[in-house]
């Protein structure tokens, strides 16, 4: 058993050229963590998510490295929160890309891919080795749906 046995071969990805605000529709409709971004080609780029999304509507002075642990004074609306992502929704996806993230290749071993789903707590990209092309997703959703088909 592999990853490519409950991984979603059709996932939603977000295209490298398209725009924040494109990622943020698909995180509001389907209520994703994380989006895979891809080239032309098909070539994973990198995770669009929303930390990134937290992190460009917070103010910077709270979110500088080694900065402020609590910020009881700051007194930011909702409607700040919105200006701040007005500002920043038409740069490309790229611009909110981490390539952190942990991905397997499709014959990963089931256990692995499951031990890699419990460490990172966010779905994992499936990329092919060779061609770097992003072949599917795998979220708890989809290892939960595949555990409870099985006869027992």
């Amino acid at each position: 058993m592999t990853a490519s046995l409950i991984m979603d071969p059709h996932p939603s990805v977000l295209h490298k050229d398209e725009k924040i605000h494109k990622g943020v529709e698909l995180v509001m409709e389907h209520r994703y963590r994380n989006i895979p971004v891809v080239d032309d080609k098909g070539c994973y780029q990198g995770i669009f998510g929303v930390n990134c999304l937290l992190r460009l509507v917070l103010p910077r002075a709270v979110i500088v490295e080694r900065g402020l642990t609590t910020v009881p004074f700051v007194s930011d609306t909702l409607r700040d929160l919105r200006l701040r992502l007005k500002e920043v929704e038409d740069q490309p996806v790229t611009y909110c890309l981490t390539h952190e993230a942990a991905v397997v290749a499709p014959d990963t071993p089931l256990v692995e891919t499951l031990l890699t789903l419990y460490r990172t707590r966010t779905s994992v990209p499936v990329v092919e080795p060779h061609t770097g092309i992003l072949v599917g997703m795998i979220s708890y959703f989809d290892v939960g749906a595949k555990i409870l088909e099985q006869e027992i």
